[in-house]
């Protein structure tokens, strides 16, 4: 496994906003990049960025230390490590940096994983970048979450965890804008084209996808109704892990936390005025991007796969 990523520097993924994607993600990334080599593994992003989800496609089964519903372990199991090797001790600790700094000095953080890794355990940490410093020493594996997933196995030349907040943290805004965006348009979109959507991802936007046959609704009429909602400033909360609150009306929603908390935090936001068409997956696609260059965005993107159709054809 080292062998064959020794030249590896960086990796890039898309990161879904729904759930299922983020877990299917984080299983493709395990048996990628993964070794039982492995003892330190760090993980950066910003709350509410889906690091909870990737890390339990990555590692199915354990228990995370920061429950997303608000169950946290106490005591925490990697301050309370047995001495030397344990038959029933964990394998694998999980730690939220930030969260239990408010708790725990980060020394003793520090000084609790070190200990863990000499006992030959494996610990995921969670904001990663607040502890290196005093760790003196990077993690196997480094995994940035943001608008994308970055995934890189540091030499001693670097990436720093600094480098990977700068990007994913930088770059969030853009997935929650795109996401909340994305709703929004499912949100007035009518229900029998709701019912049927798919999703994917591209640059600072999404695509919503429809198999078969195009939707009867109008584009522009749609990017008119949703502009309108992000000028009414309309307030948007998480219910549960399936639905969202739109101005207080329930809508499904598979990533309900990744969102912005007012509509009017979405800015420039567009719609490519038609539908795509996959001939590969026999569906129609609708495109939107927000923030800088939505529009020169959207123009890259119809001009790349008019190319496309023209080398299928």
């Amino acid at each position: 496994m080292k062998d064959r990523q020794q030249n590896h520097i960086l990796s890039s993924y898309f990161a879904p906003r729904g759930h299922n994607r983020m877990y299917a993600l984080g299983m493709q990334l395990a048996q990628l990049y993964l070794s039982p080599f492995d003892k330190l593994i760090g993980i950066i992003g910003e709350a509410g960025s889906g690091k909870s989800a990737l890390i339990r496609g990555m590692f199915p089964g354990l228990e995370l230390t920061n429950d997303d519903d608000g169950v946290y372990v106490r005591p925490l199991p990697l301050l309370e490590q047995d001495t030397g090797f344990s038959f029933f001790s964990p394998h694998t600790y999980h730690v939220d940096i930030r969260f239990e700094n408010g708790f725990t000095q980060m020394s003793v953080l520090a000084d609790a994983i070190s200990e863990a890794l000499h006992n030959g355990k494996r610990v995921i940490v969670e904001h990663f970048d607040l502890v290196y410093p005093l760790l003196g020493y990077n993690a196997n594996l480094l995994i940035g979450v943001g608008e994308q997933v970055m995934i890189s196995r540091p030499t001693l030349f670097g990436p720093e965890p600094q480098e990977i907040r700068s990007v994913v943290y930088d770059s969030l805004s853009y997935r929650l804008m795109a996401h909340t965006a994305e709703d929004l348009c499912e949100f007035c979109m009518p229900a029998e084209d709701l019912a049927r959507c798919g999703h994917d991802d591209v640059r600072h936007g999404f695509v919503i996808s429809f198999p078969d046959t195009a939707p009867n609704f109008d584009i522009q009429d749609l990017e008119r109704k949703v502009n309108q909602m992000i000028r009414d400033n309309l307030p948007i909360t998480y219910v549960d892990n399936h639905h969202v609150s739109i101005d207080e009306k329930l809508h499904p929603c598979t990533g309900p936390r990744i969102h912005v908390p007012r509509t009017g935090e979405i800015y420039n936001f567009h719609l490519l005025n038609h539908f795509i068409y996959d001939r590969f997956g026999r569906r129609y696609l609708l495109v939107g991007c927000v923030g800088d260059d939505a529009e020169e965005n959207l123009r890259k993107l119809d001009a790349q796969q008019e190319k496309q159709s023209d080398l299928t054809m």
